[in-house]
């Protein structure tokens, strides 16, 4: 106890003190998996049997929409997006279990969003699928910079596996890769007001769907608020 009192004291003496989040008021739990989708074009991959890969982050394929979302938040444009995005997967099952059932391949598909309010405190595990079989994801948030306080191979035990968090001295990143049938787990404040995507840096992944998006409510102060879009916003 006394080495990580020491610890802790260096590093608050840094010029840059880490302050990782230690009571967290929202929790999500977020499986990255590659699925499959109808083929509705008839040009496939013959190999697919009618399907074209996708790639989803809780169940939910995502949709680029026809009109930017930060422009539908902030000038209160309906039917753009939904703000549904779930804290968990719809299904529980082994998540990194050699063989899977075929029902599991196919997700939703949509345009969610997650809302979260100004300063609100994050906890986000990213928990690895084998659907079509597993590889890593490296999984970006833009607008923020994350503690990443543990990562291991298999199903994430919530019961177990906190308890070798690293509340002390974890680095502070903008990217994690997450394990080929594993998961990570970041904490952040959500202390910058706007929408932001966070996605799987693999382009094919990204492509697929492997994205949503979080909007961040204003704070109170004037430089909490959110900053209207610029006029030359791209459409999408």
């Amino acid at each position: 106890m006394t080495q990580m009192r020491l610890r802790i004291l260096r590093v608050a003496d840094d010029d840059h003190p880490i302050d990782v989040p230690s009571k967290i008021s929202t929790n999500l739990f977020i499986t990255a998996s590659v699925n499959k989708l109808p083929c509705a074009s008839g040009s496939c991959d013959p190999s697919l049997n009618g399907s074209q890969l996708a790639a989803s982050l809780n169940n939910i394929s995502f949709q680029l929409p026809n009109i930017d979302i930060l422009k539908a938040y902030y000038n209160r444009i309906n039917g753009v997006y939904g703000d549904h995005f779930p804290s968990k997967p719809p299904l529980k099952f082994n998540f990194t279990a050699e063989v899977l059932p075929s029902y599991l391949q196919t997700p939703e598909t949509g345009t969610e969003v997650r809302v979260l309010e100004y300063n609100s405190t994050v906890e986000l595990v990213f928990q690895g699928t084998n659907l079509e079989a597993g590889t890593e994801h490296p999984m970006h948030i833009h607008g923020y910079s994350f503690y990443v306080v543990g990562w291991g191979f298999g199903n994430f035990d919530k019961h177990k596996d906190p308890s070798g968090y690293n509340l002390v001295d974890p680095p502070l990143q903008n990217t994690i890769a997450v394990p080929k049938n594993g998961w990570a787990a970041i904490r952040f404040k959500a202390d910058n007001p706007g929408v932001w995507f966070m996605h799987c840096h693999l382009e094919r992944h990204l492509s697929w769907g492997m994205m949503m998006a979080f909007i961040v409510k204003n704070g109170d102060r004037p430089e909490a608020q959110l900053l209207p879009p610029p006029p030359d916003m791209p459409p999408c």
